[in-house]
């Protein structure tokens, strides 16, 4: 079992930064491929980003390509989202989700195919 805690959320306004960490515990991080997805009121779960067991594949959703940049150290059973250029649509709740995958390279957009989730963390753009 593993367990994923989310941290880093905040209040900022449009055109600042915010980092925010998902550490494990419980498992063989670098067994996981990772992934944060968000969800703002009244819409569904929606992918942002997502990295291989290695960290050496990426991908993003097409909105925050650019300006967010998802990185792990397996070392420290850590994965990282650093949010520049926030916009209000960028407001949602964030979540990390951990997916067992046997390659090294894999990475996941469907939330479904994630084994486990944080308990997510807010993000709240002002204009």
């Amino acid at each position: 079992q593993v367990q994923l805690v989310e941290s880093g959320g905040g209040l900022v306004q449009a055109g600042d930064s915010l980092r925010l960490a998902c550490a494990a515990s419980g498992g063989t991080f670098s067994s996981y491929a990772m992934g944060w997805f968000r969800q703002a009121p009244g819409k569904e779960r929606q992918f942002v980003a997502a990295i291989s067991r290695s960290g050496g594949n990426t991908f993003y959703e097409h909105s925050v390509k650019g300006r967010f940049t998802i990185s792990r150290d397996n070392a420290k059973n850590t994965v990282y989202l650093q949010m520049n250029i926030l916009k209000p649509e960028d407001t949602a709740v964030y979540y990390c989700g951990a997916s067992r995958e046997l390659t090294q390279t894999t990475v996941r957009i469907d939330s479904a195919l994630y084994n486990y989730w944080g308990q997510g963390t807010q993000v709240t753009v002002s204009s």
